[in-house]
């Protein structure tokens, strides 16, 4: 069967991943047209663009996906006109293609008003990437802008022009912002936490023409005589549905446009389906991405021969606009007859809460939540399943007094159809599903149904779920660490830290029970060295450790050691490089340049190792700490010092946090990237930090890491001089030293976090716990504390004495057996063990 979709944005997309999850979609020959240079992005998060993602990192197409037959994907690829006779779409090449089934996913276009000089150059509107890279080569050379449109898009707009470092202005004709989404009181709030932004706003403004201005490019003239000059304006003023094609070839559209789709997202006619912004159900068009991920999935399913009908959507949102929770949930603004409402305002923090609940009391309406919309997921739960509220609803959202508790439904009371994410249709059912199939952390739980992995902001509720669910199971939903600490690592922790808790044997007895083990014993020296920064080897601590730390080196298959000295930035002398090659020819040593750009040398015996350090110390090395959990390396590039195209000193930098950063211990490794521009050579978006230069400053991505489940980073901040990348890595390492679970590396604890990437912000870069100040200072005792692990080692006769292969005797170990390959040594295979043995020459 031949199938055409015309558009492949977002639902577009929905709508292939969809129809492909399907062993039926073999049947069909799918064409897509896709109007645009580059196929399906992420519109929901287009302002990040100007914090420094690119087109790349927007993508919603795995790699690979359109590899595969019967599926093509036509770029730059308008059609013109549809022949519902014929069945046919033509192209604006005049390409002529046939089909048997059509869907429409065409999407809106930005709504201009018709405001004389508005083709000004100098005017944009908000859609594509072309959009923005046309607002960001204007925008270099601008000092102010302004968007026309205070609604959902026109404040995001404002977001990527404060990211442009603009003079930036809000202008609605309303008299508040998010007219449609929040009340009067809630907009006064909205207003006041945006203009704290730096954001200036003008309600009640009816913008008459654009003419040239005195002081900057524009003169924007008001109906009430008033003006304002700037260099760049933006068209942010609501969306259009494009049914151009589908009125032109006699499709039935919407009173007040749209394409005309039954509850199968049939048009009239049955041979053509239409999703997304482009299509209006009983009248209605959707401007919000999950109706159009439920419109494609009903669609795909019917073309599969499955059940499936779309029967409109809740339009309940939350979001975050220019850093400020908005939520607004069914009849917000109370228009029911009979509804009452309550409220909670504060004006200091600038938070508005209100319900609305119906004339009996005992069901909730809807709700406006500004400022705080911790209880989005809550209220929501409770209007659409229809739960009955508790007998004072108003302490839903008034902050929690001593001794009483804010009331809240309960998971159980959710029925299984309940719809927990509306990104992704996953309901409640699905969920209990994944945790009794074995998903028992919220990361398996996301990658069994696909919950909470496109805006988050449903996880505390996903995880609520799972909880309920494992204890139902009589599973543990416990934290303890071992049997012996009935304490998370982020408790003991907190134990340590404030009891000032200097050794285990204290720990075990003031808050443990036992002899300790294996989990504990390697947990509790690791947080001991994070906080307090003691020599890991000395008496105390040296039991605790596991072999890599107890030995300083990573201890390889044939039990030799690897050495790997510290190279910041991945700067090495001539000399430097001399006496590593002098050491490894010396010792017999295989060497390797390493993933993070430095030295390796394997094969060492435990006894050689204080004998390689002493000379790698005299020669200006340190250890370079790649047995233990703590800062690995910071990959650099030449940036500015050498390249044509750098803008940033990332070797400086660089070799500058590796300094800052070096023996910092924590739940896992840590790796950063620097790179001095965008090309980023040392891939800085696939480490746990990474900086990435800009003209404007570095941008700050966190979270990211290889290995056997890749994770890119995400961008924390943008724009920042070099003083305060310090300060807020200080803050993100030290928080996630304070809150990561054991072996935990940065990604799967971003993961993990309720609130995910805001909530990190909040954290980190607006100090929500209020304790930036704290967490720069616990970083700054454990940087002035700083000494090299080797040296510490050497120097100390009692360390030194351990390292021999064998307790009772200082015989070398002669089962350590190398084979010759390509001009270095490996270790022997078992087989070679038998024929050939060949001891290295100490």
């Amino acid at each position: 069967m031949k199938l055409i979709v015309i558009g492949h944005g977002m639902v577009g997309h929905k709508f292939l991943e969809t129809l492909y999850a399907d062993a039926g979609a073999a049947a069909f020959d799918v064409t897509v047209l896709c109007e645009e240079p580059r196929p399906a992005y992420d519109r929901v998060h287009l302002s990040e663009f100007f914090a420094g993602r690119s087109a790349d990192d927007l993508s919603l197409v795995a790699p690979g996906f359109f590899e595969r037959d019967g599926l093509t994907l036509k770029l730059n690829a308008k059609a013109v006109a549809v022949d519902r006779a014929a069945k046919t779409v033509t192209l604006a090449d005049g390409e002529v293609l046939g089909y048997d089934k059509l869907v429409f996913a065409t999407g809106s276009s930005p709504f201009v008003p018709p405001v004389p000089g508005r083709e000004r150059a100098g005017c944009f509107v908000y859609r594509t990437i072309e959009d923005l890279e046309a607002m960001q080569a204007w925008g270099s050379t601008a000092s102010s802008g302004v968007v026309i449109g205070g609604g959902l898009l026109g404040l995001e707009c404002a977001k990527a022009l404060r990211d442009m470092q603009l003079d930036t202005h809000v202008v609605e004709f309303a008299p508040r912002l998010m007219a449609i989404q929040v009340d009067e009181l809630g907009g006064r709030m909205l207003r006041g936490r945006i203009e704290e932004l730096g954001v200036t706003v003008h309600t009640q403004k009816n913008t008459l023409r654009i003419v040239d201005g005195e002081t900057a490019a524009h003169r924007m003239e008001f109906a009430d005589g008033s003006f304002l000059e700037t260099d760049m304006i933006v068209f942010s003023a609501g969306i259009r549905a494009r049914d151009e094609l589908a009125r032109a070839c006699g499709l039935e559209l919407g009173p007040r446009g749209g394409i005309a789709i039954d509850d199968a997202c049939l048009t009239s006619d049955p041979a053509i389906h239409a999703i997304g912004e482009c299509a209006a159900w009983k009248g209605q068009t959707f401007g919000l991405v999950a109706p159009g991920y439920d419109m494609a999935r009903t669609v795909a399913r019917s073309l599969l021969g499955q059940a499936g009908t779309f029967g409109g959507a809740d339009m309940s949102t939350k979001l975050k606009l220019m850093g400020v929770d908005v939520a607004s949930i069914g009849d917000a603004h109370g228009t029911t007859p009979g509804s009452r409402s309550f409220q909670f305002s504060d004006e200091r923090k600038r938070v508005y809460k209100k319900i609305v609940v119906s004339d009996c009391g005992k069901r909730l309406l809807g709700a406006v939540l500004v400022g705080d919309a911790a209880e989005y997921g809550n209220l929501l739960q409770t209007m659409l399943n229809g739960l009955k509220l508790p007998a004072a609803p108003e302490f839903m959202i008034l902050p929690q007094s001593e001794g009483g508790a804010r009331p809240a439904i309960g998971v159980e009371a959710l029925p299984a159809t309940a719809q927990v994410c509306s990104c992704n249709a996953v309901s409640k059912g699905a969920i209990v599903d994944a945790v009794a199939g074995g998903a028992c952390d919220i990361a398996a739980v996301k990658a069994c149904t696909t919950a909470g992995t496109s805006c988050g902001g449903c996880v505390p509720l996903v995880n609520q779920i799972m909880k309920a669910e494992m204890a139902k199971a009589g599973l543990a939903v416990s934290n303890h660490l071992c049997e012996h600490f009935p304490y998370s690592r982020q408790e003991l922790h907190h134990l340590i830290r404030v009891g000032g808790i200097k050794t285990f044997s204290e720990l075990l007895g003031k808050h443990g029970k036992g002899l300790g083990c294996d989990i504990c014993k390697p947990v509790a020296a690791n947080i001991l060295a994070s906080t307090w920064n003691d020599f890991v080897l000395k008496p105390e601590h040296a039991s605790l450790q596991d072999s890599n730390d107890y030995f300083l080196g990573n201890i390889q298959k044939d039990g030799t050691y690897s050495v790997v000295p510290r190279m910041p930035g991945g700067e090495v002398t001539p000399d430097g490089l001399i006496a590593v090659g002098q050491v490894a020819k010396k010792y017999g040593l295989y060497t390797k340049i390493t993933g993070g750009a430095r030295v390796d040398m394997f094969g060492a015996r435990v006894d050689q190792l204080p004998l390689i350090w002493e000379e790698l110390i005299a020669a200006g090395f340190e250890s370079g700490h790649a047995y233990g959990k703590s800062l690995r390396t910071v990959k650099s590039c030449v940036g500015s010092t050498w390249c044509r195209y750098g803008v940033g000193d990332s070797i400086g930098f660089g070799i500058a946090l590796e300094n800052r950063y070096k023996g910092l211990r924590a739940p896992h490794k840590i790796k950063f990237g620097v790179s001095g521009c965008t090309r980023e050579c040392a891939e800085a978006q696939g480490k746990d930090v990474g900086l990435i230069a800009t003209d404007k400053g570095w941008n700050l991505y966190v979270c990211g890491n290889g290995g056997m489940k890749p994770r890119h980073a995400e961008l924390l901040a943008s724009n920042l001089d070099e003083e305060t990348v310090v300060k807020l890595v200080d803050r993100f390492l030290m928080f996630y030293v304070r809150t990561g679970d054991r072996l935990q590396r940065t990604s799967t604890w971003r993961e993990s976090l309720e609130g995910g990437l805001d909530y990190l912000k909040q954290v980190v870069v607006e100090d929500s716990l209020g304790i930036a100040a704290e967490l720069e200072a616990d970083m700054q005792r454990v940087v002035d504390s700083y000494a090299d692990e080797w040296k510490n080692a050497v120097e100390d006769p009692a360390v030194r004495a351990r390292f021999r292969s064998f307790v009772n005797s200082n015989q070398v170990d002669d089962n350590v057996v190398f084979m010759p390959e390509r001009g270095q040594l490996r270790p022997a295979t078992p087989d070679e063990r038998r024929v050939i043995p060949i001891n290295r020459i100490a």
